[in-house]
């Protein structure tokens, strides 16, 4: 049997076995045989209970293997009708590993792992049945049992496409096959024949069939009979997996379309069998994306192909095109230069079932399958007079060549998901490190690179086994993927996945049989996988020899390179040794005793001169984030010594002496490395330090630009690499003390590029906020340009070395880069600069910005002068960015997209005067939805066509004379086309479409018009091709530097000649720069001083301070000659530490360009403004006067000065603004603009930040690991939601979308959609994704909508409610694009002129919905009517949720009732109950509760039985229905709170606010403990009496009738009431000791009252006429003031006058002591003036500090012994509030501008922090400093001083 020949055509596999004998073959359970009536032979029955337990098996034996080669894999059976079946064949593969492939109509989804792929089986039914047409409408109930009609089926599977696309395998045989109950089976066969059943051997013959032709009718013994004039499809159903069928949302085998499966071998007239390394692929297969299937539309087949005449373009083909996928093992590419490959198979252009995608590399790149979205292919619109053309018999497939027509040749760019990977090969000549998905090997001397390429997400981890010759690779993300390649071949060797959401590293052992993998599992546990790969370089499988999941922290592990089984791991407070014993992995902790609580970040083991030595003397050395270095013994598992690295003190003469050991803060280090000579070290300050390894001294040292993230030691020892957490990539040669940088990149997206041709520089503009310009050959970074101020477009003279930048904040910037000057900036725009270009002959640039604008200027002159700026002529947004414009080539024209997004404009490119209007929304009438222009390409040898790419994935040729339709492409990419280009010689068309790059014959003359090339693991930006046209440059996560082969005279066509070229670019030697200055090139130090008396044993390093110079500057980086630095844009030193910030003079243009008079001002002439509903669960924003500073710039993360430790509060004027998951234990809810995370049962609390106005909902995903958040846009924009990862507490991604606030948020019962549905102003339900949130569909409904939900238990259907009705959609997936079908139904007639405003669902297929008159409707979804109404509420219902058979209602009545609906099932859709009596026999009110407001937000447990409740007075109830109690969670303001006050001994504090209650609360549980109301007053101030026991402290406010009142808190009662005042009180405080109580009213007047017995003792009246804002009292001795008394306190009035007095109650003296008037000059703003504030400095109480309206924005500062101003600290806000704290000397300052300011006031040092939502009104220090309040509105913000 060593020959496959007798396989052929086809085997028949039970009789290959001799299935009857059962001697080769086995049969478990209930397996039998009988005559089947239909087929009139007899057949197997396989049935049982348990379908795992009844099965047929071939062969017998596993150890035995059928060994059966064919490609198509045929079952004839028949499931059994409301059974499940399950079929398992296992399959090897090329490498010599078995996949199971199961399919079952059991399995609910697509499964797959390394090793198995599992199907659902969608079961068919007789045709016209009721089950078929069922099944066509309710499309989810397809899976599951098989139908009572189902029908003899034959199925087939193509082995090879399967396993290709699937796994990325190579089918070699069949193994065995086990047919498991319950099902019916005739035969089994496998072919290399591509078989049709319903073809007869005489029809066959008369078609054409043949088996030389790989095709043929089903062999006649396994045949299914069918009667003369009946169709075989009308009796059985035909099976193909691939096939063209419809397709659910995964990956599943069903029948197909009949028209197109029943035709579908007949149509191929010629098919050729492939050869073993292609893979023909099915549409629906490479429309998949990470195991989903799209639906294909159907393709009519035997259409005769329609071209038509097009002026000047020639003919056009109508049909598509096929790509070809070509696998080999595991690479995937193309052979290019070989003339005796066999060709690939071509089939009739009308064939589209094998259209796919190409995969092209160069061959020595070993390129990777990707498992990305496969484009669609395009289709040529035929125009008008089509002309028919006759088709040959044996038609040829004319192609683009040559093919492939790119070849990746470099990437610049370094890490991605992590810059910690990075390894030296065994020889010490090549570096591998990651690229974002890419692996790059870059040979150190040549800088050529070669790649890896497979991985689907960024690049986390890498290792080398000890002689290099196998990778390994990790990829990120939810799926983790292990990667094992090859390193010298570059082929991957195996792929296998573990369940964990990300691996953080990878170590090999040194003979490479080991991998150990460290990640995280769904449990967010750390879990460490042993694995064995000791097969994997002769086609093994890789197998697990251990796992273990822990809580202990890992953050790097590395196997001992003498010892497999051993390794060593390191993390946040611990280092552990671990072994693999038995198949267990087990660990024993380092005994760290006092240095348990720190950040460990490497470990690294001595290296030996021989694996043998003794485990006694191996050395294991450790580095902490604090700065140590610890060296561990191994073998006895302790501590030997512990250094430490500490930063330089200041010395004279530069000395660098060494600090005392443990003194100061440690220098982070984040990497370790060790070699037999020395050690080395990478820390946070940026040094790379080589060390001996007695640590003794440092012998060498570098500085970096950013902190080092990785250090590796070369085997050889010659080479350190160093890495950087700034994306720059180099090594240290150890002997000649030279650096050599390897690789920059940026650390952010790719905005755009721009190339010189002539010097072949490229410049690029990042998202990291730099403007680079690199070197195209080298490589090499020549400039960096950083600003505050972020680049955003970037375009070089077309012949000059000259380059221009657009900002996003307008500015548009020239820079020479000859002389390193700027030579001009502009500021004509307002918005981001979209669009940057300069016309091909250089005489003029223009640009283009965000908010319409297009500015003219004459590049001709130096200073680039302003010729003309024409406002509102493009198209608003920031979405056509960095190409916004386009120049024809012969300089004449100017085209870009506007006035709207749907209208192409070309203007003259010398007076922007307008010449042609084109609306291409208007081109395709058949359309939904009008069609909009993306981008705009002149074509350059023809000035005369002009391409449009449109959202409608398609490309126009316009007629730039005529504004005529020449041409029309569609489907040009999967997803939209985000740039274009086209070469010179007009011949190739270059497209970009999320993450793939085409090039297009322009012509689309061919039948394969196009190559796709993928590699980008983010979506592209830009791409164009070199001036040269020699190459193709992308960017997006990094820089792809592209080979164009297509040689300029080399024939488009596919010609069949046996040769084929291969064309190699030359690049152009760089020119070189400037000659005789002598470099300076901001490279690390080659040579490090020596200390002048090192000690004996050094445990501290010390560093040298090194000046940042200014941000704005050109500065030369790598190995380039220096060029002067040139100063830009006020790079000088400033006193002010705020960045700098640029402000545009804004001109308005009275007479504008006539192209833009049409377009102006229309808005406002449609239609009224909306009205608010009059229902009060529809979310209104709180009326806001503040708007938030944008100059204003949050620190760093862990710089804070102050950090949030709680928020006090609920914001009650949220909807829905709360949520609670029970089984995973989330609680989460808003107050302002931040999300609280509370753990319910220590009330600690978490907080996500990223809003910055007012939150309106929220929503959780069913698993409870992401929340999304809504909150209103600010200045006119959009609102914005936020997806937070709920387990680390970051933004996932931000979506702006709709124009007014955010009513609902929602998710889908899968979590695979997310609903958020606009207010009032903005009544939109948008549709987005879970997994990308990119919109799928929208709809826009006429009035406003009040809440939304998805159906429990169906994900494809919602329901809306509102003014107009109910609103029932469902969710239509055509492939990627997704159809929101909706239909509104009036509110019932029963409920009268009501609204709709809340909605639940009950059990599958019920709707409940309430109204704003208190009804609820019971709806059945099916039919869409309403069954029922009964009134549940006498107000508005404003909260519905139902959970079994119990609802909840929540109303404006403050009452909570709770339904039993049960009965409610029984209601029959022609019945219908309208009245109390018919009602009351159906539900049944089980109990109500009364809360403190109206209900907004609600979420209950599964049997409603327990839950959480939000009301609009500002509480989190806990309701439990079963004891029918009730408990405040969370309880907070409801109105503006005006003051905070803590106690003296700071165990509580107090707030009192505009609903007249005071609130006092515990620290540190920050719980309520008491409140007092007074009805119908406002309580405007609150102190606490001085003392600190417990039953004497007292909290005293004062209200808006002049009344105080004491309040004692050990017996929560009123203690006393004082009337001192006759209008409201302002402000209020005791004496220092607690005698008397100092209060102010509005007039000015100052009241000194007695505690005791309530009487008024003196009035001072000196502030009268103007309101006190501040009193203060000190505990202060007035003698060294010459005065008497014990005591000092001061008051501040609005006319900006201070008074301070000395005091001393007890004696009854009170003496004015100084008098403060601060000028200020006439204030005409429309509010009130900023408050005049004044306090005593905590640390010299002489020292009064004081802000108010004046003439400058201040703090001032005056001694009251000097009586002389000694200090202003500038403001860039007036201040509304502020408070001194006792501790650091630091001031708390609050601004209208929502900022809280953090000053250090003895340097001006200061943070912005920008966590509340409205205007502060007040902040306040605890007495310790250790705590600060701040308060805005009602949001209390509760944080903990760390100080500046």
């Amino acid at each position: 049997m060593a020959s496959k020949g007798w396989q052929h055509p086809y085997v028949n596999i039970f009789k290959h076995v001799k299935v009857e004998d059962w001697k080769r073959s086995a049969k478990q359970g209930g397996v039998s045989t009988y005559t089947d009536k239909r087929l009139k032979c007899s057949v197997f029955r396989i049935r049982g209970p348990v379908p795992a337990n009844s099965y047929i098996l071939v062969p017998k034996n596993s150890n035995q293997s059928l060994g059966l080669v064919g490609r198509y894999f045929y079952l004839l059976f028949r499931p059994a009708p409301g059974k499940y079946f399950v079929a398992h064949l296992d399959v090897s593969v090329e490498e010599g590993q078995v996949v199971r492939i199961s399919f079952s109509n059991m399995f609910k989804e697509f499964k797959s792992t390394a090793t198995s792929l599992q199907f659902p089986f969608l079961c068919g039914a007789a045709k016209d049945s009721v089950y078929e047409s069922t099944a066509k409408s309710a499309r989810h109930g397809l899976v599951g049992p098989a139908p009572a009609s189902v029908r003899w089926t034959c199925l087939m599977l193509d082995l090879q496409c399967t396993l290709s696309v699937y796994l990325n395998r190579c089918h070699s045989q069949l193994k065995s096959v086990k047919l498991c109950a319950n099902m019916a089976v005739k035969n089994m066969l496998t072919s290399d024949l591509l078989l049709d059943p319903g073809v007869s051997f005489s029809e066959a013959k008369r078609m054409g069939l043949a088996s030389s032709k790989g095709t043929g009718p089903m062999p006649r013994d396994m045949s299914y009979p069918v009667p003369k004039g009946v169709s075989w499809h009308d009796l059985y159903d035909y099976t193909r997996f691939p096939s063209e069928g419809t397709k659910l949302p995964f990956d599943s085998i069903q029948k197909g379309h009949l028209e197109l499966e029943a035709n579908c071998v007949s149509d191929q007239r010629s098919p050729t069998r492939e050869e073993s390394s292609c893979a023909n692929l099915s549409q629906p297969v490479q429309d998949r994306v990470s195991q989903q299937i799209t639906a294909p539309k159907p393709l009519l087949r035997n259409r005769t192909p329609v071209v038509t005449d097009l002026p000047d373009l020639g003919v056009v083909s109508a049909q598509q095109s096929d790509d070809w996928l070509s696998h080999n093992g595991d690479q995937h590419q193309r052979e290019s230069t070989s003339s005796s490959s066999q060709p690939f198979t071509s089939s009739p252009p009308w064939d589209t079932d094998d259209g796919g995608v190409h995969v092209h590399v160069h061959p020595e790149d070993g390129f990777s399958q990707r498992e990305e979205e496969s484009e669609e292919e395009f289709v040529c619109t035929p125009v008008p007079h089509p002309v028919h053309l006759s088709l040959s018999k044996e038609p040829r497939q004319e192609k683009l060549l040559p093919d492939p027509i790119l070849r990746l040749n470099r990437i610049i760019g370094f890490g991605g998901a992590t810059t910690k990977c990075a390894l030296w090969s065994k020889s010490g000549d090549a570096v591998v490190y990651p690229c974002h998905a890419i692996i790059v090997s870059m040979k150190i001397s040549s800088k050529q690179q070669r790649f890896f390429i497979g991985h689907t997400d960024k690049v986390s981890a890498l290792a080398f086994n000890g002689n290099t010759t196998l990778l390994a690779s990790a990829q990120t993300g939810n799926h983790s993927v292990v990667r094992v390649w090859n390193y010298h071949k570059g082929n991957c060797l195996a792929m296998f996945r573990i369940h964990a959401h990300s691996l953080s590293s990878l170590s090999f052992s040194y003979g490479g049989g080991t991998l150990c993998g460290v990640g995280r599992d769904s449990h967010s546990k750390t879990m460490v996988v042993v694995w064995n790969t000791s097969n994997v370089s002769k086609g093994g499988e890789v197998t697990i020899l251990a796992k273990a999941h822990t809580d202990v922290d890992v953050l790097t592990m590395k196997v001992a390179f003498f010892d497999d089984t051993r390794m060593v791991s390191c993390g946040r407070d611990n280092i552990r040794l671990w072994r693999v014993r038995n198949g267990t992995l087990r660990s024993c902790p380092v005994n760290l005793g006092e240095y348990h609580s720190m950040d460990f970040t490497d470990v690294a083991f001595e290296e030996g001169n021989s694996s043998n030595q003794h485990l006694d003397e191996r050395t294991l050395f450790a580095s902490s984030r604090s700065g140590y270095i610890f060296e561990i013994d191994y073998s006895s598992v302790v501590i030997r010594n512990v250094r430490r690295l500490l930063p330089a003190q200041q010395q004279p003469a530069n000395r660098r002496e060494k600090s005392t050991f443990k003194t100061g803060p440690g220098i982070a280090i984040n990497s370790i490395s060790v070699s037999s000579s020395f050690c080395s070290t990478g820390s946070e300050d940026g040094f790379l330090r080589l060390w001996p390894l007695d640590f003794s001294t440092i012998f060498l040292e570098a500085e970096h630009e950013g902190p080092v993230s990785l250090v590796s030691v070369s085997s050889d020892s010659l080479r350190v690499l160093a890495a950087s957490s700034t994306g720059s990539l180099g090594f240290l040669d150890v002997s000649s003390r030279g650096y050599n940088t390897l690789m920059r990149s940026h650390t952010d997206t790719v905005l755009g590029f721009s190339v010189d041709g002539v010097r072949r520089h490229l410049t690029t503009a990042s998202s990291d906020g730099t403007l680079r310009i690199w070197n195209m050959d080298s490589l090499h970074q020549l400039y960096d340009f950083v600003s505050e101020d972020s680049p955003s477009s970037v375009a070089f003279h077309p012949s000059e070395q000259v380059f221009s930048c657009g900002f996003s904040s307008g500015i548009v910037r020239v820079f020479d880069i000859s002389s390193a000057k700027m030579l001009a900036e502009h500021k004509q725009h307002r918005g981001e600069v979209v669009g940057l270009a300069f016309s091909p002959d250089g005489e003029f640039m223009y640009s283009a910005g965000s908010r319409g604008s297009l500015a003219l200027y004459n590049a001709s002159e130096e200073d680039h002068n302003v010729i003309r700026v024409v406002c509102n002529v493009l198209a608003r947004g920031t979405e056509r960015a960095p190409d916004a414009l386009t120049v024809s080539s012969d300089s004449r024209c100017v085209a870009f997209i506007g006035p709207s997004e749907y209208i192409v404009t070309i203007a003259d490119s010398e007076s922007l005067d307008e010449l042609l209007h084109v609306d291409v929304s208007i081109l395709d009438v058949q359309s939904p939805r009008l069609d909009s222009a993306l981008r705009v390409c002149f074509s350059p040898a023809s000035t005369e066509h002009l391409l449009v790419a449109t959202s409608a994935n398609k490309i126009l040729w316009v007629s730039t004379k005529t504004g005529r339709l020449l041409r029309e492409v569609s489907k040009v990419h999967k997803h939209q086309c985000s740039s274009l280009a086209v070469s010179e010689d007009s011949r190739f068309l270059l497209t970009a479409g999320h993450n793939a790059v085409k090039v297009w014959d322009y012509n689309m003359q061919l039948d394969v018009s196009s190559q796709m090339f993928i590699g980008h693991s983010q979506p592209i930006r830009q791409v164009s091709f070199t001036p040269d046209q020699l190459g193709v440059v992308s960017v997006g996560d990094a820089i792809f530097l592209w080979d164009f082969l297509a040689h300029p005279g080399a024939p488009l066509k596919d010609s069949r000649s046996p040769v084929r070229l291969s064309y190699i670019s030359t690049p152009i030697p760089a020119q070189p720069y400037v000659s005789g200055v002598q470099l300076s090139n901001g490279m690390p130090r080659q040579t490090a001083p020596l200390p002048s008396s090192p000690p004996s044993r050094l445990d501290i390093s010390t560093l040298d301070q090194v000046e940042q110079g200014a941000l704005d500057s050109l500065s030369i980086c790598d190995d380039s000659p220096t060029i002067p630095t040139a100063t830009v844009a006020g790079s000088g030193p400033s006193s002010d530490p705020r960045p700098a910030v640029s402000f545009l003079q804004v001109t308005e243009l009275v007479n504008t360009s006539p192209m833009n008079t049409s377009h102006m001002n229309t808005v406002e002439l449609k239609g009224k403004k909306p009205v608010h509903p009059d229902c009060y669960i529809h979310f209104i924003p709180r009326f806001k006067t503040s708007t938030l500073d944008q100059a204003a710039v949050a620190p760093q993360p862990g710089e804070e000065g102050i950090k949030l430790k709680a928020v006090i509060g609920y914001n009650g004027n949220g909807r829905g603004n709360m949520v609670w998951s029970p089984d995973q234990g989330l609680f989460a809810y808003s107050c302002g603009c931040v999300v609280v995370v509370e753990h319910l049962h220590t009330g600690s609390q978490r907080h996500l930040q990223g809003h910055i106005e007012e939150i309106s909902c929220l929503a959780v995903t069913n698993d409870a690991t992401m929340v999304a958040s809504a909150a209103g846009g600010s200045n006119g924009s959009k609102s914005l939601i936020c997806i937070w990862d709920v387990q680390n507490g970051t933004c996932r991604n931000t979506i702006s979308y709709h124009g007014g606030a955010v009513q609902t948020l929602a998710f889908s019962r899968d979590d695979r959609f997310f609903l958020a549905t606009g207010d009032f102003s903005d009544p939109e339900v948008a549709l987005w994704s879970s997994y990308t949130f990119k919109l799928l569909s929208s709809v826009r409904v006429s009035g406003p909508i009040h809440d939304a939900a998805f159906s429990p238990s169906t994900a494809s259907q919602l329901a809306c409610v509102g003014r107009q009705g109910a609103y029932f959609c469902l969710i239509h997936t055509h492939g990627s694009d997704v159809d929101l079908k909706v239909q509104k139904v009036k509110a019932p007639v029963e409920v009268g002129d009501a609204e709709l405003t809340a909605l639940c669902y009950h059990v599958d297929s019920f709707l409940f919905t309430a109204t704003n008159r208190g009804h609820v409707c019971f709806w059945d979804v099916n039919t869409q009517r309403c069954l029922m109404t009964w009134e549940a509420d006498e107000g508005e219902i404003g909260v519905l949720l139902c959970r079994g058979n119990r609802l909840l209602t929540g109303s404006n009545t403050r009452w909570l009732r709770l339904w039993d609906v049960a009965a409610l099932q029984g209601v029959k859709p022609q019945e219908k109950y309208c009245n109390k009596e018919d009602s009351g026999a159906m539900v049944v009110l089980e109990q109500e509760i009364m809360l403190d407001g109206s209900t907004i937000s609600a979420a209950f447990d599964n049997t409603m039985d327990m839950g959480i409740v939000g009301t609009t007075a500002g509480t989190l109830w806990y309701i439990n229905w079963s004891d029918g109690g009730s408990i405040r969670l969370v309880s907070g303001h409801k109105t503006k709170v005006n003051d905070v006050a803590f106690s003296a001994d700071e165990r509580h504090f107090a707030t009192c606010s505009e609903d007249g209650s005071v609130r006092v609360w515990s620290v540190p549980g920050n719980e309520l403990v008491v409140q007092f109301q007074v009805l119908s007053q406002a309580c405007g101030c609150v102190c606490w009496s001085p003392s600190s026991h417990k039953e004497s402290a007292c909290v005293a406010a004062g209200y808006s009738d002049g009344t105080l009142r004491i309040f004692r808190l050990s017996s929560s009662e009123m203690e006393m009431k004082l009337h001192p005042h006759r209008v409201a009180v302002t402000a209020m405080q005791y004496s220092a000791h607690g005698h008397v109580i100092l209060s102010a009213g509005k007039n000015g007047l100052i009241a000194v009252s007695s505690p005791v017995n309530g009487a008024t003792i003196r009035v001072i009246n000196d502030h009268k006429g103007a309101p006190i804002t501040t009193i203060q009292c000190v505990n202060e001795q007035c003698k060294r003031f010459g005065l008497e008394g014990n005591e000092m306190w001061l008051a501040a009035s609005a006319d900006r006058r201070v008074s301070v007095w000395a005091a001393d109650w007890l004696r009854d003296k009170c003496k004015l002591f100084d008098w403060l008037t601060f000028p200020a000059p006439a204030y005409f703003g429309e509010d009130r003036p900023p408050p005049s504030l004044a306090a005593f400095c905590p640390a010299d109480p002489s020292l009064v500090v004081y802000t108010g309206y004046g003439v400058e924005k201040e703090l001032s500062f005056y001694s009251l012994t000097k009586k002389q101003m000694m200090k202003k600290i500038a403001l860039p806000d007036w201040a509304t509030c502020f408070s001194l704290s006792c501790k650091s000397q630091l001031i708390a300052v609050g601004s209208k501008e929502r900022v809280v300011k953090l000053i250090k006031s003895t340097s001006g040092r200061f943070q912005d922090f920008l966590q509340h939502s409205d205007s502060l009104q007040a902040c306040r220090f605890s007495p310790s400093g250790t705590l600060l309040f701040t308060v805005a509105f009602n949001e209390i913000l509760l944080w903990e001083v760390r100080g500046l």
